[in-house]
């Protein structure tokens, strides 16, 4: 394990954020943790076109009582960008798991954005030993819940683009249009390459393809909470419901917010994700293979 760009930045009453990046036998993946290292963990996984970064407003009203740890999915980030790997929703689940399994994590609460759900289900699916609970935030439940979205494509010859193409190309992740997407997010949707973002998006819309989640996450049988922000642009508000047919789970929509409360309203989104994870957050026994 080596140290990367990242940390220490020291918080109030927390440990520091320390940045990590693991070689997996597949790429280089960045690693961040917070929180105090003997807490619950939570995990959280980014959507596509994005990063860590996108959690950073939300993870400090999460580690008073938690481990939160994030990465960069391979493809995105600060984490490699090879073009001969798969980027399937079920290649990037093995990748959390395996990423927790160095870190000594037995037990986590994971948390996925957008198509991050997607990815945390199919890590749910392969490791149901180590994921205790899941919570989805704005994950379309199937292909049905998805609106066709008239924002300009970016072709290949326009890459790498620039922040207004971005802009454009994400405008329907946001309630409103004229939100401020921070310059970091821009810089990492740019630091990706044609092929990784491609390919990441067709990945979702291929797993959801095969089955809905509702769907599978009945056969898991596993805690689930779902938050929606109502005014989501990309996937139907109303589609929520479907994960009702998930026996107990808990369907959170949050009135004013789109396709990103994380970044949009972070005290409102953490409330209800708090209140799951006290109650079916465990604390893992940490035995890290390589660093932690």
């Amino acid at each position: 394990m080596t140290i990367s760009d990242g940390g220490p930045h020291v918080k109030a009453d927390a440990e520091p954020t320390e940045g990590t990046t693991l070689s997996l036998d597949d790429g280089d993946i960045y690693v961040c943790q917070d929180g105090p290292r003997d807490a619950p963990v939570l995990q959280l996984i980014h959507g596509s076109a994005s990063s860590t970064r996108s959690w950073d407003a939300l993870v400090p009203m999460l580690t008073r009582s938690h481990r939160v740890i994030r990465i960069d999915l391979l493809g995105h980030g600060r984490s490699a960008k090879p073009a001969d790997r798969s980027y399937a929703t079920p290649d990037q689940g093995r990748r959390v798991g395996a990423v927790l399994d160095r870190l000594g994590v037995e037990h986590a609460v994971v948390v996925g954005h957008s198509s991050g759900g997607a990815i945390a289900t199919a890590l749910a699916e392969q490791r149901p030993d180590l994921v205790t609970a899941l919570a989805l935030i704005n994950t379309g439940p199937s292909l049905n819940a998805f609106i066709p979205s008239e924002s300009a494509a970016i072709e290949p010859a326009q890459w790498p683009p620039t922040d207004e193409q971005i802009r454009q190309f994400a405008s329907t992740g946001f309630s409103r249009a004229g939100y401020q997407i921070p310059q970091e997010l821009l810089d990492e949707v740019r630091a990706m390459t044609y092929h990784t973002l491609t390919m990441t998006m067709q990945a979702t819309r291929y797993y959801l393809e095969q089955q809905a989640l509702p769907d599978r996450l009945v056969a898991l049988g596993k805690p689930l909470l779902v938050i929606f922000g109502a005014d989501d642009r990309r996937w139907r508000s109303s589609s929520a419901a479907d994960y009702r047919t998930v026996p107990g789970a808990n369907v959170e929509l949050l009135p004013g917010l789109g396709h990103s409360p994380i970044l949009e309203d972070p005290p409102r989104t953490a409330v209800p994700l708090l209140d799951f994870a006290a109650i079916h957050a465990t604390i893992s026994t940490e035995h890290p293979t390589d660093g932690g």
